[in-house]
């Protein structure tokens, strides 16, 4: 039986009362204080008049809301959980925005997610305030102060005023597991897309409350299950990345505390690092090499005590075998999972530690054929579609086209296909090819850009790298890597070309290599696809 989130975050609040909930770098909350802050917030929406509105939407349409949206636009923080579990103890829908936005970018966010109140911080008053000025002003602003100096914009007021003043009033309307929670996609390919959960759903799915057989665990065993796991997690990436909210929700419906280092505003692995040691952490999670690179160069100049730490959780992007390599023999406590998965569908598979290639599947797992008519089988040599079914999105806020080409029914089940392509190994493991966003056909042949990439930065000399297709006129499309060498001897194009040549076809080597001083990426770790296109193309 599904639950929601804010009925069972309350549920295992009486339980675990006093105990600590969130670790702040000044100030620990407990599960009680949480509990208390978060129906202030409610108390607060619901007296603006926001909440669920059935009446205005039609039967059938899946990518239509009912509810009113509540932004975050903020940096981690207690702020950030705590409204966002406010705002289900309102029935409103919660989503993510990406702090790093111009106002030009804000601007079309809130055109499509239409928010009636914002959560921000104040070092991004500035920015939020020109994105008004384009689109209007919600009904609601509350501002978090910080260290930045700014003061209320207009029409805001300041959070911890507002919440003080609001009462504490319990759960009323009740929530519901089908009130919405919208996570907006980081637009690492296109433009972001919100994408459209019933909370029962994410709860029982990507946030893992259900038993081994995958049936969603009711209240009661939910309860009991947090009270025997407990712990302390630590979310490395922003919260506004949809992963690490996800790990850090999960951890709160585990009954564990969240942890938060003290730098909010980028990625510091020292940081991170001496957090895990002074918190005793028990789970940590990392985005892709980006992390996992610059903690390994930590973990080698300066050993902590980290013996605490059992799980280390990579997702979002992929690791190259070297850093695998590392982090196990730096953390050898730790076990390291590696996670594949999307906003779509939340976890499909994992593979632990360094020795195993492919990825073991995780709840209703499926690949389905180029036409997306059948399911291949195991050892099928063809490759496809990589699906997830049971419990997924209803689809894309605002969007029928995106949701009616991603959500589709086979055989009377229903399926998320995001994107990704895949073999089934005859084990029943799961081959990892790409995105097809991100796929370069180049001659008629089809390359994977993260194959590549993950060849390339394992080239001595390269530090970072992202390979991206670019028009060619004899190839269609020719492979172009943008590469972040390391301080050292020069490294040619023929070093490059002969250090992949090894591993990769010809036909899958770059035709050029753009170096420049820092790859970009995305605060989650993600690679900044369009911004390495427009280099590739204004490098031709």
């Amino acid at each position: 039986m599904r639950t929601d989130l804010a009925t069972l975050h309350e549920a295992i609040a009486a339980r675990k009362r006093d105990e600590p909930c969130f670790i702040a770098p000044d100030r620990t909350y407990s599960w009680r204080e949480v509990t208390d802050r978060s129906r202030r917030i409610a108390d607060l929406l619901r007296s603006a008049g926001l909440g669920f509105h059935p009446d205005r939407v039609a039967p059938r349409e899946p990518w239509r809301s009912a509810h009113d949206h509540l932004a975050l636009l903020l940096h981690n923080g207690v702020e950030y959980l705590e409204t966002l579990l406010g705002a289900h103890k309102a029935r409103v829908a919660p989503f993510n925005v990406n702090f790093r936005y111009t106002a030009e970018e804000l601007a079309a966010l809130f055109r499509d997610a239409t928010p009636a109140a914002i959560v921000f911080h104040a070092r991004l008053a500035p920015v939020l305030a020109q994105a008004l000025a384009d689109v209007g002003t919600p009904r609601m602003l509350l501002q978090v102060a910080d260290d930045s100096g700014n003061e209320l914009i207009a029409g805001a007021v300041d959070y911890e005023r507002a919440i003080t003043g609001a009462a504490p009033a319990p759960l009323d309307p009740t929530p519901s597991p089908d009130d919405l929670h919208l996570l907006y996609t980081g637009g690492t390919t296109g433009a972001p897309k919100g994408v459209m959960w019933r909370i029962g759903d994410l709860v029982s799915g990507p946030l893992g409350v259900r038993d081994p057989t995958g049936v969603a665990l009711g209240v009661e065993d939910a309860v009991a299950r947090a009270m025997g796991v407990g712990g302390r997690v630590l979310t490395g990436p922003p919260f506004m990345h949809g992963a690490g909210t996800w790990f850090a929700l999960g951890g709160w419906l585990s009954g564990a505390a969240v942890v938060m280092q003290r730098s909010a505003l980028r990625f510091d692995p020292a940081d991170l690092l001496d957090t895990c040691a002074r918190h005793r952490v028990t789970s940590m999670m990392i985005v892709g090499d980006a992390f996992a690179a610059p903690l390994v160069e930590e973990l080698r100049r300066t050993r902590r005590d980290v013996a605490a730490l059992r799980v280390v959780l990579n997702s979002g992007a992929p690791l190259r075998d070297e850093l695998k390599v590392a982090l196990e023999a730096l953390l050898p406590g730790a076990r390291l999972v590696d996670t594949l998965g999307s906003s779509e569908t939340g976890q499909q598979a994992t593979r632990s530690g360094s020795s195993s290639p492919t990825f073991k599947p995780r709840g209703w797992v499926a690949l389905l054929d180029d036409r997306r008519s059948r399911a291949l089988g195991p050892g099928d040599e063809e490759s496809g579609w990589l699906a997830q079914g049971g419990a997924i999105p209803l689809g894309y806020l605002n969007d029928e086209a995106k949701t009616r080409g991603t959500f589709v029914t086979l055989d009377g089940a229903r399926y998320a296909v995001p994107g990704d392509r895949a073999r089934l190994l005859a084990d029943g493991s799961i081959e990892l090819l790409g995105r097809d966003a991100t796929t370069i056909n180049t001659g008629g042949e089809k390359v994977f850009a993260e194959e590549v990439e993950a060849v390339l930065r394992g080239v001595d000399g390269v530090t970072d790298a992202v390979v991206v297709g670019r028009p060619s006129p004899r190839w269609g499309q020719e492979i172009v890597a943008v590469v972040q060498l390391a301080a050292g001897p020069a490294v040619s194009d023929d070093d490059l070309r002969s250090g992949i040549a090894r591993s990769l076809a010809r036909y899958k080597l770059p035709k050029a290599f753009i170096r420049v001083p820092e790859v970009r990426r995305h605060p989650n770790g993600k690679p900044d696809y369009r911004w390495a296109k427009r280099t590739a193309q204004e490098a031709a």
